[in-house]
């Protein structure tokens, strides 16, 4: 979920609708809210898994995978593309039975697709500049606000599968700035640890604000929710390739890369991206045979 959250156009959400275990997540999300001790108690124990994992990913993403995704940017979106396009028959395939019979939520798939796409359409324009300086005593109120708000609404899209948190992050033009954040702490500069704890603040209010609207519609709107979710995830793939078009370099300054087109779209990395989801579908079928 983290390296799916770090790469503009991919979605975490995204990435737990497929494995199978999403409503589990926002389950667990509302539970700490407002569950009983002993329900509290488990979603402890499932979102700590996941906290950790989620961690160690985004520490990968930013020390080590960001630079890959840069530098082979075409290969990693086929590589995505890959993931999304095997993974919507299966997602139907899991939720036949809300979705039988049921057409007219159908339409929820055209507003999921104009969603997402409006989000990466505007995700080339930022609404303020990368250059912030996120530094201790460098930054005012008004950035402060801003980081809140960022992270409120970056965790709402991170939650969502096929909204990408670092698209909307671009669009605030906090993507540059919070990356190079987390990185320098990591390094033990912790001059930027004011500026993230805001950060994460906003994340923390987000979060909270988010699941218990997205359990409340799984709950009674299952099958327009899974249309719309199908159609953030088709939508993504037009998000996934204008992703090259929105990567900066260390200064901030757009690399002005063309979009995914066929001449550089990966097959290759398209079929590896389409086993891998066969695989971790395999595995998670495997998983609960064993368990029943």
């Amino acid at each position: 979920m983290a390296l799916a959250d770090s790469v503009p156009g991919v979605s975490g959400g995204t990435i737990a609708f497929l494995l199978g275990f999403y409503d589990k997540f926002i389950g667990s999300l509302n539970d700490i809210i407002s569950g009983t001790k002993e329900e509290k108690k488990e979603a402890v124990k499932f979102l700590l898994k996941i906290g950790i994992g989620w961690i160690v990913g985004m520490a990968l993403a930013i020390l080590f995978i960001t630079a890959v995704f840069e530098s082979h940017i075409y290969q990693i979106s086929s590589l995505f593309i890959g993931f999304i396009i095997f993974a919507i028959p299966i997602i139907v395939k899991e939720e036949k039975e809300c979705l039988k019979g049921k057409y007219f939520p159908i339409i929820f798939e055209i507003f999921g697709v104009i969603f997402v796409c409006a989000i990466s359409y505007f995700s080339g324009t930022t609404l303020f500049s990368d250059g912030v300086n996120l530094a201790a005593g460098k930054f005012n109120v008004g950035v402060g606000i801003m980081l809140f708000v960022a992270g409120v609404v970056a965790i709402s899209a991170m939650v969502l599968p096929g909204i990408s948190g670092s698209t909307v992050l671009m669009i605030f033009g906090l993507y540059v700035p919070i990356t190079t954040a987390i990185k320098d702490v990591l390094h033990l500069k912790f001059e930027y640890v004011p500026a993230l704890a805001i950060f994460g603040i906003g994340v923390i209010v987000g979060a909270l604000a988010v699941v218990k609207l997205i359990k409340k519609l799984l709950e009674f709107f299952r099958a327009h929710t899974v249309h719309f979710i199908i159609g953030m995830m088709i939508g993504s793939i037009y998000s996934i390739a204008m992703g090259p078009t929105t990567l900066r370099d260390s200064e901030g300054n757009l690399k002005n890369l063309k979009m995914l087109n066929f001449s550089s779209f990966s097959i290759i990395y398209f079929i590896i991206g389409g086993v891998i989801i066969l695989g971790l579908q395999f595995l998670k079928v495997a998983m609960e045979s064993k368990e029943a």
